[in-house]
């Protein structure tokens, strides 16, 4: 599935905006109802979930929408589907659409599988001879065929949602709205679901709209993206930018916690302050080294050590760990180089560590101890991209080569 500018455009979304009421005062009746007006108390406050999202779908786009939980994706999905009205912009959509937002929405766990294919389907605008045409096709993608006439209490959550999907994707529309649905039934199912979607992807007629928190799934359908944060598209366009973009953002989310203590999680009496701050772009090919400064604050001890641990974060392990690296006491910041050329593309977190002398008393001493860290909001994490390389191994071939012997 590839599209141009020159396709027609299928859905326009144009300065949208949504709000929602949360209460945050009950009234006990109609008295203290009007004691809250006089006092201008409200009993409600304004969340606005979508500030001004504009965007535009071509037909034959497998257009991706990603963002954390709360950043208004499925408010976005529900006013597309128009579930949701907007209260500001306009949403425009040329064809037939079909939301997939919720599987199994309408599935009456009292009834069997059989009776359940037919109600579903009616739900979604099928006729009751459409649906026996494409029963054997649900029943037989679903890989159901011996529990059709058993009700659907009795299935397992996932048969119901292999049952749902199978129905769902019987649907005859030019634009699919699908909201985490390439992540249903066991590994054996998702593997039939890739090859489904790979042959919707080549159809030049029908148009994805796939909202996931997987960024391989964005990588590899995926001809463009978005990425919502607090209610606005802060990224819109190539997928690779996007999925990275999101990536790093995700790599942020966690705060720094603070101890009994007072110290944020890492720091103590000794390492009051320690970060990594990166001077070249977190988003890289690999080919020049990674540049970056440690800032700390270490006070009380006289002999300080800095180590840096490298965290392969998509295939796990830890590919390099510094030796210990002596820094004057107190404030300070130290600059440092990390070669990329034997690492293949991937994602990747710099943490950095605070060491002192076992014994400093010992002039001679070489051994060192843990002392403090970077927690996750100080810490830093960065992007290899390289398309002329492959990613399912960690070292390039100029890294690791092998050595025939005989």
């Amino acid at each position: 599935m590839v599209s141009d500018e020159n396709t027609k455009v299928v859905l326009k979304v144009e300065n949208v905006e949504k709000s929602f009421r949360l209460p945050t005062e009950q009234a006990s009746g109609l008295k203290q109802l009007l004691i809250n007006w006089t006092k201008g108390i409200k009993g409600y406050r304004e969340q606005q979930v979508l500030k001004g999202i504009s965007f535009e779908v071509h037909q034959g786009d497998f257009f991706g929408i990603v963002g954390r939980n709360g950043s208004g994706k499925s408010t976005l999905l529900k006013l597309i589907s128009q579930i949701y009205v907007p209260e500001r912009g306009s949403i425009a959509v040329d064809g037939k659409l079909v939301p997939f937002i919720e599987l199994g929405v309408g599935f009456n766990p009292e009834l069997t599988g059989r009776e359940n294919v037919y109600l579903n389907g009616a739900l979604l605008g099928f006729s009751r001879s459409e649906i026996d045409e494409m029963y054997d096709d649900i029943v037989e993608f679903a890989e159901l065929e011996d529990f059709m006439d058993q009700k659907l209490k009795n299935y397992s959550s996932g048969m119901q949602v292999r049952l749902a999907f199978s129905v769902a994707i019987q649907a005859r529309g030019d634009i699919l709205v699908l909201d985490e649905v390439l992540a249903v039934g066991d590994e054996a199912f998702q593997r039939k679901c890739d090859t489904f979607f790979a042959k919707v992807k080549k159809d030049p007629t029908k148009t994805v709209i796939l909202v996931t928190h997987s960024m391989d799934a964005v990588k590899k359908y995926c001809n463009k993206a978005i990425l919502i944060k607090d209610g606005e598209i802060v990224v819109s366009g190539n997928k690779d930018d996007v999925a990275d973009r999101y990536s790093i953002e995700n790599s942020k989310v966690c705060e720094a916690g603070v101890s009994a203590d007072g110290y944020e999680v890492g720091l103590n009496e000794i390492v009051r302050s320690l970060s990594i701050v990166p001077e070249s772009p977190l988003v890289c090919d690999g080919r020049s080294p990674f540049t970056f400064s440690i800032e700390y604050d270490v006070e009380g001890i006289d002999s300080v050590f800095l180590a840096v641990m490298l965290h392969d974060l998509k295939r796990g392990g830890l590919p390099f760990y510094s030796e210990d690296i002596p820094v004057e006491g107190g404030k300070g910041t130290a600059k440092f180089s990390l070669p990329l050329d034997v690492l293949n593309p991937g994602q990747y977190k710099l943490v950095a560590y605070v060491r002192k002398l076992v014994d400093e008393s010992d002039p001679d001493s070489r051994d060192t101890e843990f002392v403090g860290f970077t927690n996750d909001a100080r810490s830093c994490a960065f992007i290899i991209r390289n398309p002329e390389l492959n990613s399912f191994a960690l070292l390039t071939p100029s890294g690791l080569s092998l050595e025939r012997l005989a």
